[in-house]
């Protein structure tokens, strides 16, 4: 056999096996891309509230996501030290709620004719629950299922009833809008692109950088834009149960300053910086006294927040 001098057989023979391997790095990641697609694809539905095609596993039905809400719940709960039910607190932020509450399926039914829809009537099956947790923390939350709790870090820094209901209001919003099971479909896509890097021979740290491409691409503003619609959903909702919708700028604004006017850049961030969100709910501010006039009845009164 002769040999090539300049060695050109053997370099022939020693590319073909990468060449072999980056084809089927290619086929690899196109599949998982295939199968991402269709995943989000048939799993996007339309969500009445906001108007908006959103995306929700399919196989996660209400009942799994109340189940899921109240695991999570009793998680806390067995951890977080709740204040006296009877004490004073308790029964304002009580009261504060059941207003909400009561005006979640008006205020759902009304966005969702604004829209040209049917409202879902997801909240319908809600088992509600709200207590006062012993905390630093300015803080509340309220999960899948209606299982609501507010930290007294928060009572201080909202200062009244009107503002401690729209705080309130967007947290209720996030479980009336399936936020939470919208990260569980969002996390399930970034486990298939986990995957298609990893089985694709990616480096380490070429999947760190195609991950963090995705986070700031299309995480965090995901997570952004869910803060908004509760914003906005909440500033309604506290509206149409007769709380001052006004006093959200002012609570924002302190919200600002007790974090000591310090967040990151809002590219970076899961939340709008306060700034972007207080000009949002200014110009929201019309549509909420609309809300308010419409909706808004005898109460029993407005609550006092126990200072």
């Amino acid at each position: 056999m002769r040999q090539d001098p300049f060695g050109r057989g053997d370099r022939r023979q020693s590319t073909r096996p990468p060449r072999r391997r980056f084809g089927m790095r290619i086929v690899i990641v196109a599949l998982f891309a295939a199968y991402g697609a269709y995943y989000y694809f048939s799993n996007r539905t339309v969500d009445p509230v906001t108007g908006e095609k959103v995306l929700i596993d399919r196989s996660l039905d209400i009942e799994d996501e109340k189940s899921l809400g109240l695991q999570a719940y009793q998680e806390i709960m067995g951890q977080e030290r709740p204040v006296d039910p009877d004490s004073e607190v308790a029964k304002e932020v009580r009261l504060i709620a059941e207003r909400l509450i009561a005006k979640v399926d008006a205020v759902e039914a009304e966005l969702a004719r604004e829209h040209g829809l049917e409202p879902t009537r997801f909240s319908e099956t809600f088992d509600w629950e709200v207590n006062v947790l012993e905390s630093d923390q300015a803080n509340a939350f309220c999960l899948p299922g209606g299982k609501m709790a507010v930290y007294t870090g928060l009572l201080p820094v909202a200062q009244n009833s009107d503002a401690l209901a729209v705080v309130m209001g967007h947290e209720i919003a996030h479980a009336l809008l399936r936020h939470g099971a919208q990260r569980m479909a969002q996390q399930r896509l970034t486990q298939i692109g986990q995957m298609a890097g990893s089985l694709s021979g990616m480096d380490p740290q070429q999947q760190q950088m195609a991950m963090a491409a995705m986070g700031y691409g299309y995480l965090l503003p995901y997570a952004r834009k869910h803060e908004t619609e509760a914003d906005n959903v909440g500033l309604l909702l506290a509206a149409a149960a007769c709380f001052d919708p006004h006093q959200a700028v002012p609570l924002w604004e302190r919200m600002s300053a007790a974090s000591g006017g310090q967040s990151q850049p809002e590219f970076a961030s899961t939340h709008p910086n306060p700034g972007t969100r207080i000009q949002t709910l200014e110009g929201l501010m019309p549509k909420a006294m609309e809300y308010r006039a419409k909706f808004c009845e005898d109460a029993g009164g407005e609550a006092a927040l126990a200072r």
